[in-house]
């Protein structure tokens, strides 16, 4: 009678049992939103998003600065709400047009939503918690991931209108699973939007808000140097709030 041959189940196993360790072994920073080495989406991803945040701040002096002299430039830089108003604000006075305040608006606005919607589909969970808000929102997560696209699809269009950061909503948007395609159509409509309700606001106030704007241009670098500052004493204050450390559930 002859006895079925085991090495080679006995070898799988013993390599199997070799890369296990390697595997495990490999750096795994909590502060990064993927486990192990990372992979070529994952650097991409991350470095967008880090530039995309270093570039808030360096055109914050320009933008400021072109709220009351170019807004329309202003909004392409970075679609904040004040250049929106502003540059709606010229369009009543005679200098451009409201549809050119709107189409202006658009990349503004868009231009790296997508980013945050890529790192929901790479990371999902691991990366939501590592946006602001995140510890108040984290148990409704469950719940997004069973409503779907009854939840997502709406919040994305109203993610300018919510009081929470569109950022947040676009991850959650990936993760739950939503397409490119359609990820992009909803937050063109909800840009479309809230860059109509701006629009409409500025041109209704008209000439008070050209000298507003033309103001706040004139003492940019003041008011840079003031959101900075309160910026940083933020972030103090938050780092010395005292964090209640998980509980370990391991036995």
């Amino acid at each position: 009678m002859s006895v079925p041959e085991t090495e080679p189940a006995a070898e799988g196993a013993e390599t199997a049992a070799t890369a296990e360790p390697g595997k495990a072994g490999r750096p795994n920073d909590p502060r990064l939103p993927w486990h192990g080495k990372p992979r070529t989406a994952d650097i991409l991803c991350w470095l967008g998003i880090v530039l995309s945040g270093l570039l808030y701040w360096v055109l914050l002096p320009l933008r400021l600065s072109l709220i009351g002299t170019h807004p329309v430039t202003a909004e392409l830089l970075n679609g904040g709400t004040e250049s929106i108003i502003s540059a709606a604000a010229f369009a009543r006075v005679g200098d451009g047009t409201l549809a050119v305040v709107l189409l202006a608006a658009i990349p503004g606005l868009m231009k790296f939503d997508v980013l945050y919607w890529w790192a929901g589909r790479l990371w999902g969970e691991r990366f939501l918690m590592t946006l602001p808000g995140s510890a108040r929102a984290a148990k409704h997560m469950p719940r997004v991931r069973r409503a779907g696209r009854k939840l997502t699809w709406p919040a994305v269009v109203a993610s300018s209108f919510l009081p929470i950061p569109r950022a947040f909503i676009f991850v959650m948007a990936g993760w739950a699973g939503m397409r490119l395609v359609t990820f992009l159509v909803l937050d063109l409509i909800g840009v479309l939007l809230w860059a109509g309700l701006l629009a409409g606001l500025g041109y209704a106030l008209g000439h008070q808000a050209v000298l507003a704007a033309r103001a706040i241009s004139h003492y940019s670098w003041w008011v840079t140097i003031g959101i900075v500052a309160l910026t940083v004493l933020a972030a103090l204050r938050s780092q010395r709030r005292p964090r209640t450390a998980p509980a370990d559930n391991a036995p």
